[in-house]
C-alpha cells in the first residue's frame, strides 16, 4: 500500500512490528497446540504425497492437500511462514503490475488495514458463542481499547490515508463491544449455547 500511496514512516514501522509480534504469537500458539494435540498426523502447507516422499514412508507422512477444515491448522511454524511468504510474493507481484491504478492501491490499503481492524472479531464471536468472557483479562481489553483509541486519534490528527481512520474507528468499536460483553456476561450470566463441534474447532489458535 505504501508504495502506491506514501504515508508516515511511524505507521510503516508500527505495521512491521505488528507483523513480527503476530508471527511470534503464532509460533507460541502452534507449539502449545501441537504439544497438547492427540492427533499426531503431520499436516503441512506444502509437502509431497507419501508415495513421492519414499515408497516406505510411514502412513502419517505429510500430505499436500488444501482441506479448508485444516487450513491454518498446520503442525509446524515453518508451514505458516511458507504460507505468509507465498502470499506476500503473490500479492507483491500483483501490486507491482497494478501500482499505477489508484483504485487498486486504495482497495489494497483498505483491505490491509481492515484485516488488522478485525483482529478482535474472533474473540468477540467466541465470547458470543460461549455466552461468557470467563478467563479473559479485562486489563488486556482495556489496553486494546486505549491503544486503538490513541492510534485512531493519531490517524485523524495527522491526516493519514482515510483507510487508517475508518478502520481505526472500527477497531475501537470492536473493543468497546468486547467490553460490553464483559459487563453483560458478568452481571447477567447466560446459559451457554450448545453447538456442534467442528473438526478444526479444537485446533483454533
Amino acid at each position: 500500500f505504501r508504495f502506491g500511496r506514501h504515508f508516515e514512516s511511524p505507521l510503516l514501522w508500527q505495521s512491521i512490528i505488528m507483523i513480527i509480534t503476530m508471527l511470534l504469537m503464532l509460533k507460541l500458539c502452534t507449539e502449545v497446540r501441537v504439544s497438547n494435540e492427540l492427533n499426531v498426523k503431520r499436516r503441512s502447507f506444502a509437502a509431497l504425497q507419501r508415495h513421492q516422499l519414499a515408497p516406505s514412508a510411514p502412513p502419517d507422512a505429510s500430505y499436500l492437500y488444501f482441506d479448508l477444515n485444516y487450513f491454518w491448522h498446520w503442525s509446524k511454524f515453518t508451514d505458516y511462514v511458507q504460507c505468509v511468504l507465498t502470499f506476500t510474493g503473490v500479492t507483491g507481484y500483483i501490486t507491482y503490475l497494478w501500482l499505477d491504478s489508484s483504485l487498486f492501491v486504495e482497495t489494497l490499503g483498505f483491505l490491509a488495514v481492515f484485516a488488522e481492524a478485525m483482529l478482535g472479531v474472533p474473540q468477540l464471536y467466541r465470547n458470543y458463542q460461549n455466552r461468557s468472557t470467563e478467563g479473559m483479562s479485562i486489563k488486556m481489553v482495556l489496553m486494546w481499547t486505549s491503544g486503538d483509541t490513541f492510534k485512531t486519534v493519531y490517524f485523524i490528527l495527522n491526516q493519514a490515508p482515510f483507510q487508517f481512520s475508518i478502520c481505526g474507528l472500527l477497531q475501537v468499536f470492536v473493543d468497546i463491544a468486547i467490553l460490553l460483553q464483559v459487563y453483560l456476561y458478568s452481571h447477567y450470566p447466560q446459559k451457554p449455547v450448545s453447538h456442534t463441534a467442528h473438526p478444526a474447532s479444537t485446533k483454533a489458535l
